[in-house]
C-alpha cells in the first residue's frame, strides 16, 4: 500500500466520474433470524470493486446485523454469499480477515491501555507468521516480519495525519481521533473491501469533514472499496456511489443516490411522507 500523506490534503468532493470495476461481493435472498426476530429478511444485493456503498435506514433497521453477515460475524440461516466469484461458507473472523475485509465499529473497539501504534499493528497480525520462539526472542524472521510492519504502519500514521499522538495511549484521546486511530487499524489490515459501522457517529462538524477526507481518499487513491452504515444523510449523499436502504430488515430501495433520494419508499420510511 502506498500511503500518500499529501492526498489527506485533497478536497472533500468525490472525484468525477469514478468508476466502479466487476462485482466483488454478491449477497442473495439474504435471511437473518434470531429466535423469533427477523432481523434481516430476503435482502439481494451487491458490491462492486472500488466503490462507496452506503447501506442506509432507520434505527433498527437491520444495518448493523448486514455489516455483521457481509465480515462473517453472523452466519445467515437463509441465502448465498459470493466473494471474489467464490460462494463464502461459515467462516471464523481472521479467515474472513485473510480474505481481505476489514471493519470499524459502530461502539470503538479499541484497547485503550496501549498507544495508537500498538493498537495499529495490531491490524497487521494475519501478516506476522513467524514461530512463537522466534517472537519471543525477536530474531531472525520475526524481527525483518516486525521492522516491514512497522514501516507499512507509519506510512498509515502519516497518511491520517495522527504523527503528534502516535505513542499516545488510546485511553487518553478524544473521541474523534480515536475514530481515525479505529480507522487506521482497519487500514492497517490491507483490506480489499472496507466496512465502516457509522464513521461519522458523535462527530463535530469538522471531525466529519475530515474522515469524509480520509475515506474519500482511502477509495481514490488505493482503490479500496468501501461499505458504510451512516445516518448523516448529507454525507450519503455526498460519498457514494450507490444506496441500498433497509426497513424493519427489509430492502426498500437500491440505487444511485439521486435514484434513492426520489424513491416514495425511502421517503415514507424515513419522512412518514410519500411524496407526490
Amino acid at each position: 500500500m502506498d500511503l500518500n500523506p499529501a492526498a489527506a490534503a485533497q478536497d472533500v468532493t468525490p472525484p468525477v466520474g469514478r468508476q466502479s470495476g466487476p462485482v466483488i461481493m454478491d449477497l442473495k435472498n439474504i435471511t437473518l433470524r434470531f429466535g423469533g426476530v427477523v432481523a434481516i429478511k430476503d435482502i439481494s444485493f451487491d458490491i462492486r470493486e472500488g466503490e462507496i456503498r452506503a447501506i442506509i435506514g432507520p434505527n433498527g433497521a437491520g444495518k448493523s446485523s448486514m455489516l455483521n453477515v457481509i465480515s462473517g460475524f453472523y452466519v445467515p440461516q437463509q441465502g448465498e454469499i459470493w466473494f471474489d466469484g467464490h460462494k463464502r461458507g461459515p467462516m471464523k473472523p481472521y479467515q474472513v480477515a485473510r480474505l481481505g475485509i476489514a471493519r470499524t465499529f459502530q461502539n470503538i473497539a479499541l484497547f485503550d491501555g496501549m498507544s495508537v501504534l500498538d493498537n495499529i499493528m495490531t491490524g497487521r497480525l494475519n501478516m506476522m507468521t513467524a514461530p512463537l520462539w522466534s517472537q519471543a526472542l525477536w530474531w531472525g524472521r520475526a524481527e525483518r516480519e516486525e521492522v516491514e510492519n512497522r514501516e507499512e504502519v507509519e506510512r498509515i500514521i502519516d497518511f491520517l495525519e495522527i504523527q503528534n499522538i502516535r505513542k499516545t495511549p488510546v485511553g487518553r484521546l478524544p473521541y474523534g481521533l480515536k475514530k481515525r486511530v479505529e480507522l487506521a487499524r482497519a487500514l492497517a489490515a490491507q483490506p480489499r473491501i472496507l466496512l465502516l459501522d457509522e464513521p461519522m457517529a458523535g462527530m463535530n462538524v469538522e471531525e466529519k469533514e475530515d474522515m469524509c477526507r480520509f475515506i474519500l481518499d482511502v477509495n481514490d487513491e488505493f482503490g479500496t472499496t468501501i461499505a458504510l452504515i451512516e445516518h448523516d444523510m448529507g454525507v450519503v449523499m455526498d460519498l457514494s456511489d450507490r444506496v441500498v436502504v433497509m426497513d424493519y430488515g427489509r430492502k426498500i430501495g437500491d440505487g444511485t443516490p439521486d435514484e434513492v433520494r426520489a424513491n416514495p419508499d425511502v421517503i415514507s420510511a424515513y419522512l412518514g411522507v410519500v411524496q407526490e
